[in-house]
């Protein structure tokens, strides 16, 4: 099994990075938040993988970070969720504020994901609750009700639920920030994006 590799990015392309490993070019299926922290073409990066074999395929999949791959594989484990499906939820909502929405059992927030309806979101939530560990970057729980304030006034402002769950997410935790100053920086991170 491909555990992980490591080389110089060749070509990013919509949903999968070509990685030049030794001379070899390996096609590593990903999502587009490992897509946009990786690194450009021509730099030198790292993923770790999950080889998924059927009988007619073996496909690679990579991950930026190693909490990024174990959502990637619990998800393939929920029925119904392909290799596909999970990446589109990957790419659409960070990995922290899934395990928050499952957590929380906010199917609304995994509804925005296309391909993922109601029913498929309810089942996500009745088959992962409590089988997420807490991830190793950021420790799961209920959103604190400063989060929510900077959910609630993203949204306000017009951001989508998983646009402010997502900048949220990515936001370096600082005890000493203010709602607003919570706000600001969020808003940073999506100016980013």
């Amino acid at each position: 099994m491909i555990a992980g590799l490591k080389g110089r990015i060749e070509r990013k392309l919509d949903d999968a990075l070509l990685l030049d490993v030794g001379g070899v070019i390996y096609r590593v299926n990903t999502s587009r938040s490992t897509l946009d922290e990786i690194g450009e073409a021509g730099e030198s990066a790292r993923v770790v993988t999950h080889l998924y074999v059927r009988e007619d395929q073996l496909t690679l999949y990579g991950f930026a970070t190693p909490d990024e791959l174990r959502l990637f594989e619990t998800l393939i484990g929920v029925s119904g969720v392909g290799p596909k499906l999970a990446l589109a939820i990957l790419s659409r909502v960070a990995p922290d504020a899934l395990e928050i929405a499952i957590t929380t059992e906010n199917a609304a927030l995994l509804s925005t994901v296309p391909g993922v309806g109601r029913k498929t979101a309810a089942r996500l939530i009745l088959e992962l609750r409590g089988k997420l560990v807490p991830s190793t970057s950021a420790a799961l729980g209920v959103p604190s009700p400063i989060d929510a304030e900077v959910v609630e006034a993203l949204r306000s402002l017009g951001y989508t639920a998983v646009e402010a769950h997502g900048a949220l997410a990515r936001m370096p935790r600082d005890a000493d920030l203010t709602v607003e100053d919570r706000v600001v920086a969020a808003l940073r991170e999506l100016a980013e994006r």
